[in-house]
């Protein structure tokens, strides 16, 4: 879901890169070394899933699975996913440089937004509850994610109108898959790995 380069104004430009530099600072304090491979390995996870992508005007679709990036870093999703959008930029061109603080910001926040909403109720559910829960926080943070690029898109100017409502329609299949794999995968995840959750909510009691 990433916003191509001279797309955006100035002024949002510029919040984008102030609220992603504060976001990915809170995010590396929120990173204890022994969680730094499950961010890694999330981080590259988003980079896969991105590759497949659909252009759609002055954005794209494409899975992301910061769902699951939120419910298990929390904060540090910020990092985690931040790294992903620069390498999709920096080797295939996907967004671009100067829309980097605002892709990070659309995509990270609604990821650390749904971690804190279902988190703990991920941690502390059986497996099938769990990827209950984890299916719902796919989905909202998808729904997050394409609200804050349609505001972006509106914010930089009347022209954009059609194109953020655009984003809003064309995103609502992709809210059902993502949905569906983040529940899946948690529901794995707390099969195979359970304290991969339990360990991010001790971190921040």
């Amino acid at each position: 879901m990433h916003i191509v380069d001279g797309a955006l104004s100035t002024p949002v430009l510029v919040g984008g890169a102030v609220a992603a530099a504060g976001g990915i600072a809170l995010g590396l304090r929120a990173l204890p070394l022994e969680r730094i491979p499950a961010a890694g390995v999330l981080s590259a996870a988003f980079f896969v899933a991105a590759l497949i992508h659909v252009p759609l005007g002055p954005s794209s679709i494409h899975l992301m699975l910061n769902g699951l990036a939120g419910l298990i870093l929390g904060w540090a999703a910020f990092p985690a996913l931040f790294v992903g959008l620069l390498l999709q930029a920096v080797f295939f061109g996907f967004g671009g440089l100067t829309v980097l603080g605002v892709n990070a910001v659309n995509i990270a926040l609604p990821a650390v937004l749904v971690g804190v909403l279902f988190g703990r109720l991920v941690a502390r559910s059986a497996p099938l509850g769990a990827a209950i829960w984890g299916g719902i926080a796919g989905a909202l943070s998808i729904a997050l994610t394409t609200v804050m690029v349609a505001l972006s898109l509106a914010l930089s100017g009347r022209e954009f109108l059609a194109a953020a409502h655009l984003v809003l329609v064309a995103h609502l299949p992709l809210m059902a898959v993502e949905g569906v794999l983040t529940g899946f995968a948690v529901l794995l995840a707390r099969k195979v790995k359970p304290d991969l959750f339990t360990a991010l909510r001790e971190d921040v009691a």
